[in-house]
């Protein structure tokens, strides 16, 4: 591959909101013909804790549709799922004989997730990073689109990779984090100071990217503000703040044009009120092409198979230059 190596990986799990499509897909679309994309349904890690096995395939294939119904083309891209290509499990196993303790119990996420599910947390919250540094690392992925929050995996496959590339040899390309600089982090409406969450309960924390023309309504209607009617950003004023971005995300203006825009707005109930039709009108052809595919399933699954074939050879080879480096082949 002579361009850049882009990958991105998303769980099948919870429900796509706004927060995902501005600050992550809606650019992996943009980006479809400026690098190689390979964009992976990373369902294994979803096993960190119980699934139920005909729910988690279903999300899977929703998933997948939603993709592409948000604009990821399998003629300029790659869309497969994680479980779909055995060598990401394969290269996990020889990564964590390369990865210290030290460095596994230093991870921010698996300390946070193991306090709350505290003595049930499973072996696999503690070693996902280093399969998440397999899905990296087995395309020869240069650039890893992520937000501050996951930060710290680019960082560990990184550090895993100069690692094994020092002790056997340059086997590995060492990626970079790239990260979005506009729309990475809108935040959840009912609580503006807490990062929008496809986890979260509540009935208007976020805005899926199904969601009906009503639901937007109330949930936009409903979100938090602060006192005052002054639009402007102000950290000391997340609500309106969050509101702004949100409306700067989906028009792809800055925020400053956007607080001029409402320079003469009556108060917050304006700003939401045409917040809500330029989601409706945003999110429409999305609704409309995943309903389509719906139809279809079976051409869906038939293209994630061929996603999975394409990228198959290069993984095959990466892993098998590991177990050679190793002495394992």
């Amino acid at each position: 591959m002579s361009r850049p190596v882009v990958f991105s990986g998303i769980q099948p799990t919870g429900s796509i909101h706004i927060g995902n499509y501005f600050g992550a897909i809606k650019q992996w679309v943009a980006g479809q013909d400026d690098a190689e994309n390979i964009f992976c349904l990373v369902n294994m890690h979803a096993l960190t804790v119980p699934q139920d096995p005909d729910v988690l395939r279903d999300q899977t294939l929703k998933l997948a549709m939603l993709l592409l119904a948000a604009g990821i083309d399998q003629t300029k891209s790659r869309l497969f799922v994680q479980s779909h290509v055995r060598e990401h499990g394969e290269l996990s196993w020889y990564l964590s004989c390369t990865a210290s303790m030290g460095q596994m119990q230093r991870m921010t996420q698996y300390k946070e997730k193991s306090e709350a599910q505290r003595g049930e947390a499973r072996v696999g919250l503690f070693t996902y990073p280093i399969l998440m540094a397999a899905d990296i690392l087995l395309y020869r992925t240069t650039h890893v689109p992520v937000g501050d929050d996951q930060k710290q995996h680019v960082e560990l496959a990184r550090d895993l990779a100069q690692r094994f590339n020092a002790t056997y040899g340059d086997v590995f390309v060492v990626p970079e984090p790239a990260i979005p600089k506009a729309g990475a982090r809108i935040m959840g409406l009912d609580d503006p100071t807490k990062k929008m969450s496809k986890s979260a309960a509540g009935s208007y924390h976020a805005v899926g990217v199904l969601d009906s023309p009503e639901q937007i309504k109330k949930a936009v209607m409903s979100a938090q503000t602060d006192s005052g009617r002054e639009v402007r950003a102000d950290p000391a004023r997340p609500g309106i703040t969050n509101l702004l971005a949100i409306y700067a995300a989906a028009t792809g203006v800055t925020i400053e044009a956007a607080e001029a825009h409402f320079a003469n707005a009556r108060g917050y109930g304006d700003v939401k009120k045409e917040l809500v039709e330029i989601l409706v009108e945003t999110l429409r052809p999305l609704r409309e092409r995943y309903a389509e595919l719906s139809a279809d399933p079976a051409t869906v699954t038939e293209l994630l198979k061929q996603g999975a074939d394409a990228v198959r050879p290069i993984a095959r080879a990466t892993v098998d230059n590991v177990k050679r480096a190793m002495g394992a082949l």
